[in-house]
C-alpha cells in the first residue's frame, strides 16, 4: 500500500472517520469481516484462561465491532475512540460495552489494575503522526504505552494489530513500549503473503514469557521478541543493528559507491574499543 493512499495520511483520525466512513463499518460487509477475524485473533493471542469472563479494554474501539467480537466470546469491555462518529454508531448499534470519547496519545483516564487484558485493531500506527504542532509522536506512544501499562492487571496482556508502514516504525512503537515496562514482541501471520500478512504486538506485563506461533509460518519463525536490553529486529528488518559491525560495513559500502573516501575494512572494524 502506498504512503499516499494510507488513512492515517489523510486526516488525523478524528477529522478521517466521519460520518460518512463510520457507517461503512455497519455497511461493508468485506470491511466487517476483517475487523471480526482480526479481533477473534487478538482475542486468541491474549491466552486468557478458558470458561472465564474477564475484563478486557478495546483501544480505538472504533463502531463496536471488535466489542461485539469480546461479548461473544464472553467478555466484559470497555472501549475508547477519538472519532465520535464512529463512537455514535456503537451508541446504534446498542453495543454492551461502555463508550468513553479520547485520544489515546493523552494517555488512558483509567483506574490502575482494572482490566484482565487489551485489544486493539488498526489504531496503533495513527499515534506516529504528527497531526498537530503540539503532537510528538515519541511522547504520545510513551504516554500511551505506560498508562495501558498500569492500567492492565499484574501478567495481562495486551495485543495490538497496526499495519506499519515501515521497520523505523516498528521500532518506534515497541521502543516505546520496552520503555513503559512491558515485555513481549512481534507476531507476525502469514509472513510470506503480501495480502494476508498481519502485524499482532503482543505485550506483556508479568515478565517475560514465549510468544505465541505465527499463523502460516511453520517453515520461518515470524516472531520477534524482545527484552530489557535490546531489541531483536535485525532477522525482520533486514537491515543491521546500527552501530554493529555489519551495519558499520553496510554504511562504508554505501560511502563507496557514492565515491566517498573511506577506510579499509579490517579485523577490528567494528569492535569495541
Amino acid at each position: 500500500m502506498s504512503s499516499n493512499k494510507r488513512p492515517e495520511h489523510q486526516a488525523p483520525p478524528e477529522i478521517f472517520y466521519d460520518e460518512v466512513e463510520a457507517r461503512k463499518y455497519t455497511q461493508n460487509s468485506r470491511m466487517i469481516e476483517i475487523q471480526v477475524d482480526m479481533c477473534e485473533r487478538a482475542v486468541e493471542l491474549l491466552c486468557l484462561p478458558e470458561d472465564k469472563s474477564c475484563f478486557l479494554l478495546d483501544l480505538g474501539c472504533g463502531s463496536g465491532l471488535s466489542g461485539s467480537v469480546l461479548e461473544e466470546a464472553g467478555h466484559a469491555w470497555i472501549g475508547v475512540d477519538i472519532s465520535k462518529a464512529m463512537l455514535d454508531v456503537a451508541l446504534e448499534r446498542q453495543v454492551e460495552g461502555d463508550l468513553i470519547h479520547g485520544d489515546l496519545g493523552q494517555g488512558l483516564p483509567l483506574r490502575a489494575g482494572m482490566f484482565d487484558g487489551a485489544v486493539s485493531i488498526s489504531a496503533l500506527q495513527w499515534l506516529c503522526n504528527s497531526d498537530k504542532k503540539s503532537h510528538n509522536p515519541v511522547k504520545r506512544l510513551l504516554q500511551f504505552f505506560t498508562t495501558l501499562y498500569t492500567s492492565l492487571k499484574i501478567a495481562g496482556r495486551a495485543v495490538l494489530q497496526f499495519y506499519p508502514e515501515s521497520s523505523d516504525q516498528v521500532e518506534l512503537v515497541t521502543l516505546q513500549a520496552m520503555k513503559a515496562g512491558f515485555f513481549g514482541g512481534l507476531v507476525v501471520d502469514y509472513p510470506n503473503s503480501t495480502k494476508a500478512k498481519k502485524y499482532f504486538l503482543v505485550l506483556m506485563t508479568g515478565g517475560s514469557m514465549p510468544l505465541p506461533k505465527a499463523l502460516g509460518a511453520e517453515e520461518t519463525d515470524s516472531t520477534v521478541p524482545y527484552n530489557d536490553k535490546r531489541l531483536t529486529f535485525n532477522k525482520m528488518k533486514g537491515k543491521s543493528l546500527k552501530k554493529s559491525r555489519n551495519w558499520i560495513l553496510e554504511k562504508k559500502e554505501r560511502r563507496r559507491r557514492q565515491g566517498k573516501l573511506t577506510k579499509e575494512d579490517s579485523k577490528y572494524t567494528g569492535r569495541r574499543r
